[in-house]
């Protein structure tokens, strides 16, 4: 067989088996017309290679696209992909952290609990990842192959040809001014795991002894009873935190009233995480005293030492969050 042929066989085997013949004769027939009287195979090369790639050559003569999705939808589909999955995910795994915890019974050591949580959680991301991306894209590949326009330019997220009028509704946002959908998941992600540790901490916080069972729970660290008193202030905290994590994601970058924001929540649940953590009975004094036998310490010292180097670490994690949130949103 000759390039030719080999050429012609390369475009059609590509095509529905009922025009193949019809469009072999027609590329046949345009090769020869394209040709010199007297070629030589360098002629053919040069003709084939300005009918370009066969694939290429194929996909022109289909009614539909060999792509799943093309140009025309593909920037609205990652926009949505980027914005559906964080939120999915989040919301997945908030669920399943109030299944356990509205079932747990006690019988298992609350480690081995946390531990199991951990790996489903992640196991809960990866599967409503794939849910998400399957389905959207399942959308996608329906609406890429029943539009029937000739138009092919991208379009714009309201759906519609891009025009220069589409740049006035941009924001231009500096790399490290952004405030990324990664980021809003992770702060989310936080607030419900110190929640959960706060209203459970009796059942997750405390010491624990390995044995042949894997580690067994001996006693809370904390006192459950003193943590519920505070209970409305920390509802209140953890409502502030969603607040800022969606004023976030609806910004999209730090600004100056997103940076006062997140001074306002810092400096708050700072205050009050420090006025929870200096109640006198908030520490359990048979963990105390086993803690403080362990470090060979006074009980006393054991617990000032404990309190004061908790509320060291708040109050600066709290000046470096403040100032790193104020550096970005002077950014320009």
């Amino acid at each position: 067989m000759n390039l030719t042929d080999i050429y012609i066989q390369e475009v059609t085997r590509r095509l529905p088996e009922k025009n193949r013949e019809d469009i072999a004769l027609e590329l046949r027939s345009t090769i020869g017309d394209m040709l010199p009287d007297d070629y030589n195979e360098d002629d053919v090369k040069d003709v084939l290679e300005k009918l370009g790639n066969p694939a290429a050559l194929a996909s022109g003569y289909r009614d539909q696209p060999m792509h799943l999705i093309g140009p025309r939808y593909f920037d609205v589909y990652i926009s949505l992909l980027k914005m559906i999955i964080p939120i999915a995910a989040v919301i997945a795994v908030i669920s399943m952290i109030a299944e356990y915890f509205i079932g747990f019974g006690g019988e298992e050591a609350v480690l081995n609990v946390v531990i199991t949580m951990i790996s489903e959680g992640i196991w809960r991301i990866i599967e409503v990842g794939i849910h998400v991306f399957f389905w959207l894209t399942l959308v996608f590949v329906i609406l890429e192959r029943t539009d029937k326009g000739k138009e092919q330019h991208p379009l714009s997220a309201s759906l519609k040809k891009w025009t220069p009028e589409d740049l006035k509704t941009v924001v231009y946002i500096p790399k490290k001014k952004a405030i990324t959908k990664l980021e809003v998941f992770g702060y989310l992600m936080w607030t419900a795991i110190w929640a959960t540790f706060y209203f459970y901490a009796n059942h997750l916080l405390g010491i624990y002894e390995g044995g042949g069972e894997g580690l067994k729970f001996v006693m809370p660290a904390l006192n459950q009873d003193v943590l519920l008193r505070y209970w409305p202030i920390v509802i209140v905290v953890i409502a502030l935190e969603i607040g800022l994590a969606l004023y976030k994601l609806l910004k999209g970058q730090w600004t100056k009233k997103v940076a006062i924001f997140h001074t306002i929540v810092e400096l708050f649940a700072t205050v009050v995480f420090i006025v929870i953590i200096s109640n006198p009975n908030l520490m359990n004094q048979e963990s105390i005293t086993y803690m403080s036998n362990l470090f060979t310490t006074s009980t006393k010292q054991f617990e000032i030492w404990i309190i004061g180097g908790i509320i060291i670490i708040f109050v600066v994690y709290a000046a470096i969050s403040i100032f790193d949130g104020f550096r970005k949103a002077r950014i320009r």
